[in-house]
């Protein structure tokens, strides 16, 4: 990408802003959200700024986008009452990500035998991640970070940079504003911290808490904050943001992918991209019905030691990547359930499952019924909690084949 060297004039700005297009973000660039959008313009343009907000929604729905777009729409002054203009000296600068009043906060990984570390430490990753991927998660972010392996957090001393950067003087003389993606990651002391500032911030600062989970944050910072809520994206504006992204990606395989995000655009995206990753989550999952199942009709021994090498298997493909899969069987689980009640093509479009998923639940399905549907969720979340807790994954993974032929039986 070009960059602009000394003062741009709004003129030069826009006559050049198709080479920062990729890179600003504009309301008009997210999908869906059209309350949300509304509801923040009308606070800038009625002079209702609120100095904290939670955008909450599952993943892939747009907020992190949306937190981008309206700290650039706040700071343009050229802006209209539903967007930035994209082509002024400020809307350049978000373009680059390296406006100066913007700020982030995100977690990190602290590395082997470093003692401190604060987001600053990842700047170069964070900006290259915005910059590649518009919508992204916490896996997209371990894997630019090069720590599969491990679990991010927002650490203590970061309060400390947040409180010292919201003291210096703003650059454009407007706001200064502090987006903080995935607040449930920080940790008791850093949240602590951050609640007195959000108490007394300031003048003219806006904190930006971004989160997929906001039941973990502390009560008090949730009564201090306004709430933004995100819905769930439609299938068609799923299957149009897909088919704008590959003109190539035909009709019948973009609905295909929206159904099955039920919901979120980077859900959908992931299933396009690549399906190399749901295919083997697919393979372990087949793998542990199946043994489990043998293991209480036939073939009992050679099933207990597939499962033994399977617990084996599942306990070295790393902690996030765990987690993931667990998320995925649960998944799998209610997908198996609801196949039962299905009578009709109506009735289909309440399974989210790939063709391959589907033909496997033909003969699968019958065995998750209300009998046993719900204890078999618990126990793969309790193992997806258990592995968030650092217990031993292979003592895990092996109680849960164990479980799994009890319940399957």
């Amino acid at each position: 990408m070009p960059s602009c060297a000394g003062a741009i004039s709004v003129r030069d700005g826009c006559k050049h802003a198709s080479d920062y297009r990729l890179n600003a973000m504009l309301f008009k660039d997210i999908i869906g959200q059209t309350g949300v959008k509304q509801r923040l313009t009308n606070a800038v343009n009625g002079g209702r700024i609120p100095h904290a907000m939670l955008f909450t929604g599952q993943p892939g729905v747009g907020k992190l986008q949306m937190a981008l777009a309206f700290a650039q729409y706040v700071a343009c002054p050229n802006r209209s009452e539903s967007d930035s203009c994209g082509c002024c000296p400020s809307c350049l600068q978000y373009a680059k990500l390296q406006h100066p009043d913007l700020h982030f906060v995100y977690p990190i990984v602290k590395p082997d035998g470093a003692r401190e570390v604060v987001c600053d430490d990842y700047g170069k990753e964070w900006r290259q991640l915005l910059v590649e991927k518009r919508y992204f998660d916490l896996d997209d972010w371990y894997d630019t970070m090069g720590v599969a392996n491990k679990q991010g957090t927002i650490f203590d001393r970061e309060s400390s940079e947040i409180i010292r950067k919201l003291s210096l003087k703003s650059f454009g003389g407007g706001y200064k504003v502090m987006i903080i993606w995935l607040p449930e990651k920080m940790n008791e002391s850093c949240a602590n911290k951050l609640l007195k500032i959000i108490e007394e911030p300031p003048t003219q600062t806006v904190f930006i808490l971004v989160s997929n989970e906001p039941q973990k944050l502390l009560s008090t910072i949730l009564s201090r904050v306004q709430t933004v809520a995100f819905e769930r994206l439609s299938e068609d504006e799923i299957t149009a943001a897909l088919r704008e992204q590959n003109d190539e990606l035909n009709v019948s395989d973009a609905l295909d992918y929206a159904h099955m995000a039920n919901g979120s655009y980077l859900t959908a995206l992931k299933q396009m991209q690549m399906n190399e990753q749901q295919q083997q989550f697919f393979a372990w999952f087949v793998s542990l019905m199946r043994n489990a199942w043998l293991v209480g009709h036939k073939q009992a021994y050679d099933s207990l030691l597939d499962l033994r090498s399977w617990s084996t298997e599942m306990a070295g493909i790393g902690r996030e990547k765990q987690k993931a899969f667990l998320e995925y069987a649960q998944g799998q689980v209610r997908e198996n359930y609801i196949t039962n009640f299905v009578q009709s093509a109506d009735d289909a479009t309440l399974v989210y499952q790939t063709r391959a998923e589907r033909q496997f639940s033909v003969n699968f399905a019958r065995f998750i019924n209300s009998s046993n549907v719900e204890r078999l969720t618990e126990q793969l979340s309790l193992a997806q909690r258990q592995i968030e807790q650092n217990g031993n994954p292979k003592m895990i993974f092996f109680d849960l084949c164990l479980q799994m032929i009890v319940l399957i039986k």
